[in-house]
């Protein structure tokens, strides 16, 4: 059954109407006819089904014949802060993410970033928020991840320390230099029940500076190997993030 992600509001309404894109790919693309049913999720957990009463070319409306909350998300919570990354990656990295189960993504500015400003980031953000809900809607989320503001690394370490401050969190980065702890072994002595917040720090296609490692472990976050293989920049957090999940029985 099709998918679409409206806002809390908008799913507490009797009908419900899709406008815009989602009104043209019910429309257009999926070419419903009235009375084909959809699933529609309010980004929290509640999902609907509805079916289609009223099309025309601006809008698709729904009835919702049945409301309920679903627990589909992973117990444990995870953050990638991920660099921002050129060309078509950052949005693989966003995709794949989601579909793994990554709670929440924060684009990062590193020192080694091709593209260090922050307002140009932040211009690319209605995209990669698109890119984050088709994604939710492809893989079967009943919780929208989340699309933090873009940040410089300096700033995110500082942050995040801050959130975590009596909850219990795991924060890694992992760093092609590391030579002492992968991040299996750790994963292995840590005991996942209950759903730690876990965040994860990925550089950008040259990788963290020494100065930058320092910082992070000034803020108590542990550098991780992934192993004897390099991995891009955009593949890193996807394979962690997959292998934490894992190991907390997500797979």
């Amino acid at each position: 059954m099709h998918r679409f992600f409206v806002s809390p509001s908008d799913f507490a309404q009797q009908p419900v109407v899709l406008t815009g894109e989602q009104a043209h790919q019910v429309r257009r693309v999926l070419r419903l006819r009235l009375g084909e049913t959809v699933t529609l999720l309010d980004g929290q957990g509640g999902v609907g089904e509805a079916m289609l009463v009223a099309l025309d070319e601006r809008s698709a409306r729904f009835k919702v014949t049945r409301r309920w909350q679903t627990p589909r998300e992973p117990a444990v919570h995870i953050t990638l802060y991920q660099a921002a990354l050129k060309g078509e990656r950052f949005g693989w990295a966003l995709q794949k993410g989601v579909e793994v189960g990554v709670s929440r993504f924060a684009p990062l500015v590193c020192e080694r970033n091709i593209v260090d400003d922050l307002d140009a980031v932040e211009d690319k953000r209605d995209r990669w928020q698109r890119i984050i809900q088709e994604a939710a809607e492809q893989s079967g989320r009943t919780h929208l991840p989340e699309l933090l503001p873009a940040q410089f690394f300096s700033s995110a370490v500082q942050m995040g320390a801050a959130a975590a401050e009596g909850a219990a969190a795991l924060r890694l980065i992992p760093w092609e230099g590391e030579r002492e702890t992968r991040l299996s072994t750790l994963l292995a002595a840590c005991n996942l029940v209950g759903g730690p917040r876990i965040e994860l720090f990925v550089g950008p296609e040259g990788g963290f500076t020494e100065a930058e490692i320092a910082l992070a472990r000034r803020y108590e976050i542990r550098p991780v190997s992934l192993g004897p293989r390099i991995l891009r920049a955009e593949t890193a957090g996807v394979v962690a993030a997959a292998a934490i999940l894992y190991q907390a029985g997500e797979f």
